[in-house]
């Protein structure tokens, strides 16, 4: 079980972050005041989502891990600090703050300003996640292969 969960949530995970991360971007390029606002303020509800998705990759990534932290699943367990940390200490306050500022309609230059640290971060926390999705696709790959011999 563990087995389909663990790239099911994480490609939920990933797809969230590049709705979130495309929408934004994409709001903001529109330069549609309302538009901003609507995705501003539905990020935080995608959450609802999100935060048990990576939950779910956490756990299973660290059941199928076992004790290892070398090779590929040293490089996962690495990148995961950081793409938790990321989450608990830029994504999410940012954008809490940033569906309060929209919804107040304050566009000024401190909502700017955390709009690019918020992007920046979902870039990074896009990129670790896929390379850890890539190195999942490798160690699937591996265990495929030497079973079939």
């Amino acid at each position: 079980m563990k087995k389909i969960i663990h790239p099911l949530a994480g490609g939920v995970a990933i797809l969230m972050i590049a709705i979130f991360w495309l929408s934004t971007a994409i709001s903001e390029l529109s330069g549609s005041e309302p538009f901003v606002v609507l995705v501003k303020t539905l990020i935080p509800w995608g959450f609802i989502i999100l935060v048990p998705a990576l939950a779910a990759v956490g756990g299973t990534g660290f059941a199928l891990g076992g004790g290892r932290s070398s090779g590929l699943v040293g490089k996962k367990r690495k990148r995961m600090p950081i793409i938790a940390a990321n989450g608990v200490l830029i994504l999410i306050p940012s954008a809490l703050f940033l569906a309060a500022k929209a919804k107040a309609g304050d566009f000024d230059g401190t909502f700017y300003a955390i709009q690019m640290v918020e992007l920046a971060a979902g870039a990074v926390n896009l990129w670790l996640l896929t390379k850890n999705a890539l190195d999942g696709r490798k160690l699937t790959a591996r265990r495929r292969s030497s079973a079939g011999r």
